[in-house]
């Protein structure tokens, strides 16, 4: 997986997580140690906006430093970054508090996947049942004939 590859899948695991009510900056740079997907991108925070770009970001409040399978599973909520941090397979440095708030975003987008998950499944079941009376009724008419 090249860098490019790995950066847009974790930039499609942040982006829509609802930071609006965030009025603080915050800004992290993430750090790959990895030979093909090796590199730098950062996420902010800013004025209730989320970014994610392919850049280093100087002015930033924490760093995160670690491979791309455990960005992966931060990312999707499957590790707990504390977890992470106390096992050291993620490196911290920077401002600790600000760095802790990253859980918080990750779990905006969690709680907004299993939402738009429950969503999906609400429509799904009702265009079934939609299909299931459509077929009832060409059933019905067909027999009519």
């Amino acid at each position: 997986m090249t860098y490019a590859d790995f950066f847009y899948e974790i930039k499609g695991k942040f982006m829509g997580a609802d930071v609006s009510d965030i009025q603080e900056h915050l800004a992290y740079q993430f750090n790959i140690e990895d030979e093909e997907a090796g590199g730098a991108f950062y996420v902010e925070v800013k004025d209730g906006v989320l970014f994610v770009e392919p850049y280093e970001f100087y002015d930033r409040d924490a760093m995160f430093i670690s491979t791309p399978e455990v960005f992966r599973k931060i990312a999707e909520g499957e590790m707990d970054p504390v977890w992470a941090f106390t096992t050291q397979k993620l490196r911290v440095e920077g401002n600790i508090d600000k760095a802790l708030k990253l859980n918080d975003i990750i779990q905006r987008k969690k709680k907004e996947a299993k939402k738009e998950a429950k969503e999906a499944k609400k429509e799904a079941k009702k265009e079934a049942k939609e299909a299931k009376k459509e077929a009832k009724k060409e059933a019905a008419d067909k027999k009519a004939e």
